[in-house]
């Protein structure tokens, strides 16, 4: 049996050629980048080289380019250094349809006594701007975070528009602003001049790269209090020694990524509109979430579906045993037993938002693929109704 595999907002497979330049690295790299010797030195090399060619490929400096080991820690350190970075934690402004790792640095925020607020999204699972505004202004906060592209049902956010009033209304103090673009890169240009941003969290295993390797962008000049300690890695920002390999192969993945993006959006995009158009013509009592299907406000690559009466996990272990692999939401929280948090926020009952189907498409996926989820979901649907 062929299976189809359209969960790659969770992960992708790694590219053949980020994975033999992977395999290339290892073999060829036997020192720490720390160390002084001609094999640290080698492997020093490799990494600078890793952190320039990601900065090229992101439009940024070298020094604005630090390594992680995913999104997750990316988006740690940029939230919880920047809170924890003062003696007094700096307040949070974020949204409730954040990605649960947002979500759990601020709760470590408040735990510290940082001031917290969460804005709500629109039935398109948007922020309002002017909400954002409003809570940013509240005493206490020094730090927004809103993310480019929600993980579960694809909407963009106004990120251009909030760093604009965050300028206009600055006051006393620095106030940061941060995004999570870990869906956003490779699917959507990434601006983050035009966006606006301190700060940015990108995963290199949504895009064709390694597992393991995060990117955090910090704007030259923002000072963030390192959450890993013991050695003076990444500028002092990030003890640990580098996985240099890895990082490298990372660097390779966001090039490709960034370069193939206009190409892979439109195919994407007629993808995806083709799956839906199937779907809403075999299945009944189905609906879309997030922005218009063609909008330029939603990534070109990721549907999310409610199908009506139908627990979205066992859904998808159904779609599984017939050959179709997808999520039921975030894959960071499938397996949880509470509905979506995400389509909570956007206004659903508890059990419509435990009806959610996400199909996320990506570079391997075919018209053939489409074709093919289209008849699984059928009879996965035929068999649980």
């Amino acid at each position: 049996m062929k299976r189809v595999y359209l969960d790659h907002n969770a992960t992708t497979r790694p590219r053949p050629e980020v994975r033999a330049h992977l395999l290339q690295t290892m073999e060829e790299l036997e020192g720490n980048p720390s160390s002084v010797h001609r094999a640290g030195r080698q492997a020093r090399a490799v990494l600078d080289d890793a952190r320039a060619r990601t900065a090229a490929a992101l439009g940024v400096g070298e020094d604005e380019v630090v390594f992680t080991s995913g999104g997750t820690e990316s988006v740690h350190l940029a939230l919880l250094g920047g809170s924890f970075v003062a003696r007094a934690p700096a307040g949070l402004v974020t949204s409730a349809a954040e990605h649960s790792c947002v979500l759990g640095a601020a709760e470590a925020i408040a735990a510290r006594g940082g001031p917290v607020h969460a804005v709500g999204v629109d039935p398109r699972c948007q922020v309002d701007p002017a909400e954002v505004l409003d809570a940013a202004s509240r005493p206490g906060v020094g730090l927004v975070s809103i993310m480019a592209a929600n993980n579960e049902v694809g909407a963009l956010q106004p990120l251009a528009s909030i760093a604009a009033g965050l300028r206009s209304q600055r006051r006393e103090g620095t106030r940061l602003f941060h995004t999570d673009a870990v869906q956003a890169l490779g699917r959507i240009p990434i601006r983050l001049a035009e966006w606006g941003v301190d700060l940015a969290s990108f995963s290199a295993h949504k895009l064709g790269g390694p597992l393991g390797v995060g990117i955090l962008y910090k704007r030259r000049g923002v000072q963030l209090a390192p959450q890993l300690h013991g050695g003076s890695q990444e500028a002092g920002l990030r003890a640990g020694s580098e996985n240099v390999p890895a990082i490298s192969a990372a660097a390779l993945a966001v090039e490709l990524a960034v370069r193939e993006e206009p190409s892979l959006a439109v195919r994407t995009r007629e993808l995806s509109s083709l799956l839906w158009h199937e779907i809403a013509d075999t299945l009944p009592d189905v609906e879309l979430l997030g922005p218009p299907l063609a909008s330029c406000e939603r990534l070109p690559n990721t549907l999310e579906i409610l199908v009506g009466g139908i627990d979205g996990r066992m859904l998808v272990a159904r779609l599984d045993l017939e050959g179709l692999e997808a999520s039921a939401g975030s894959a960071c929280a499938s397996g949880s037993l509470e509905p979506s948090h995400v389509l909570l926020a956007m206004g659903h009952s508890a059990e419509r938002a435990r009806s959610g189907l996400r199909l996320s498409l990506g570079r391997e996926t075919t018209r053939e693929d489409v074709l093919a989820a289209v008849e699984i979901l059928e009879r996965a649907v035929s068999a649980l109704r």
